[in-house]
């Protein structure tokens, strides 16, 4: 850890004091976009075409979707997944889609996907390549956000390859400057500022205040201004005056007015100069205004929930601009955040996205698929209408899986609020798979308007969990992890004394069976036999 310019005590107490993730701070309101508040139903292109995908094979996809039934049951996302792009980017540094494989374009694709009545997904990374290394979205979020949202694009994953992280270093602020695009500036010396935590004055002869302030790195100090003045409301450029220091990238947070956040990224410092200025472009309102400065970045986690929420901010100015332009309805780009895991999203997701991917990528194998089961299912406080847990899309009728497997898969998917994104090959979808993915009784326990999670109640060789559904009804869920057959019972008056269950206490409860239409009138206890790897679901009224 460099001290960066840290007065010296400073620097030795932060050693030892350990400072709280700014992204796990409750001040984040979670991100709303107008998009549906039930779980996405698609289809994506990346479980079983890779990077083989065509325009002729999404608009295939597209109408076996329809002809299927799968339409009709829910689904209405077809998403391009990675290699749907050029490695070019197009004369004016736009993204384009790849000239041989999708030559007429993503807007005329997204056309013909909407008259099937379908929406268009499309995919980059939150990094300098996406993950089969063509042009991605970091630092370009406004410009990519508006050419997704101008083709009509409604789904948008963001993946994490050749991520950068944001450095938790701040600059040796020494001033700031504040000008109306007219070369006359008002300067702002760090002395008409208040400072916060290990913020501290550090003296510089040599610089034009005679001294800088450090102390503003991962979040462990601030300075405020408090009396920036501004002739009218409107657009000013704000310059950040720095003593350079160091050859690593800083990062600083302009806040202003306790609300909207400008991000400025000061790059790896040279010295033929003792000093540099920086700038951004803020919005002022007439009379004084506040301007706090400071980096709050303390961990890796921060600095994704930082650049996903730039990339979801984009996401809302792009579609509201288009619609502007077009003089129609905004139409709102569901925004998934695919960062594995391994940030603990879940933590911070629903302040940057509608969804966050909580695993690494699935695959058609099922230890893994009961792998991602088994760390997604501990989630279940964190889904709430229009935020969900993403234990990555669907691998029913791919790979290996027995007829079993696969309405677990689906069915477990189903209780814990998870996307419903395909990814088979739906041309060749077999009855038995069809079956599997329409059933309406499990769909509609994933599209609860109440969108809560199902909650494991109990582990063991058969899981048992149970999702609170609207109107008082209890999806209850019996998953066979064994390799042999096995029983299973459960006791219905427990769930009532469970407070994120909540069910009614009944005298008699009845219990309806989603897979197979069975009804069963039970006192107070609900068995069931189960064959290898085999789930049943219940709804308790």
């Amino acid at each position: 850890m460099k001290r960066n310019g840290m007065c010296p005590i400073c620097y030795l107490r932060k050693l030892f004091v350990k400072h709280p993730q700014t992204s796990e701070n409750p001040k984040f309101e979670d991100y709303e976009n107008g998009a549906p508040l039930t779980p996405p139903m698609g289809w994506s292109s990346w479980n079983t075409f890779r990077n083989r995908i065509n325009e002729k094979l999404i608009l295939d996809t597209a109408l076996a979707m329809k002809e299927n039934g799968l339409i009709d049951a829910g689904y209405n996302y077809i998403n391009l997944d990675d290699n749907w792009q050029s490695s070019m980017r197009d004369e004016n540094g736009d993204l384009q889609g790849d000239l041989e494989t999708f030559p007429r374009g993503i807007a005329r694709l997204a056309k013909e996907v909407n008259a099937l009545g379908l929406k268009l997904g499309a995919y980059t990374s939150n990094g300098a390549l996406t993950c089969e290394d063509l042009p991605a979205s970091l630092g370009r979020e406004n410009a990519d956000a508006y050419t997704l949202a101008k083709w009509g694009v409604e789904y948008f994953k963001y993946d994490f390859c050749h991520n950068i992280p944001i450095s938790s270093y701040a600059p040796l602020v020494y001033g700031i400057s504040v000008s109306k695009f007219d070369g006359n500036a008002t300067h702002y010396s760090v002395h008409n500022a208040v400072l916060n935590g290990y913020a501290r004055f550090m003296t510089d002869s040599s610089l034009p205040t005679g001294s800088y302030v450090s102390g503003l790195d991962g979040n462990c100090g601030d300075i405020t201004y408090n009396a920036i003045e501004a002739d009218e409301d409107g657009d000013y450029v704000l310059t950040v005056n720095i003593k350079k220091q160091g050859r690593y990238e800083k990062y600083l947070i302009a806040q202003v007015n306790d609300g909207k956040e400008y991000e400025i990224i000061f790059p790896p410092q040279k010295k033929p100069n003792k000093t540099a200025r920086f700038q951004t472009v803020i919005s002022l309102k007439a009379g004084k205004n506040k301007i706090k400065l400071y980096n709050p970045v303390t961990s890796k986690a921060d600095s994704e929930m930082y650049q996903y929420r730039r990339m979801g901010i984009a996401l809302k100015e792009a579609t509201a601009r288009v619609a502007k332009e077009t003089d129609a309805e905004i139409k709102p780009i569901r925004y998934s955040i695919c960062e594995w895991g391994f940030g603990k999203p879940y933590r911070w997701g629903a302040k940057a996205g509608n969804l966050w991917r909580t695993t690494p990528d699935i695959r058609p194998w099922w230890f893994w698929i009961k792998t991602i089961y088994s760390h997604n299912v501990k989630l279940y406080k964190y889904s709430s209408p229009g935020h969900f847990n993403d234990p990555d899309m669907l691998e029913v009728g791919n790979g290996k899986l027995t007829y079993n497997q696969n309405v677990s898969h689906f069915s477990l998917w189903c209780m814990m609020n998870a996307p419903l994104i395909l990814g088979n090959d739906l041309r060749k979808m077999n009855d038995r798979v069809k079956a599997i993915v329409t059933n309406k009784n499990l769909i509609a326990i994933n599209q609860d308007p109440l969108c809560k999670q199902a909650k494991r109640i109990k582990k063991g060789a058969v899981d048992i969990l149970a999702k609170p559904l609207e109107g008082g009804k209890t999806a209850i869920c019996f998953f066979n992890k064994s390799r042999g057959r096995n029983s299973s019972s459960l006791n219905l008056n427990r769930l009532c004394d469970d407070k994120y269950v909540a069910m009614k206490k009944q005298s008699r409860y009845l219990a309806l069976d989603q897979w197979n239409g069975d009804k069963i009138e039970i006192a107070e206890k609900l068995k069931v036999k189960l064959e290898k790897h085999q789930t049943k679901v219940f709804i308790i009224q």
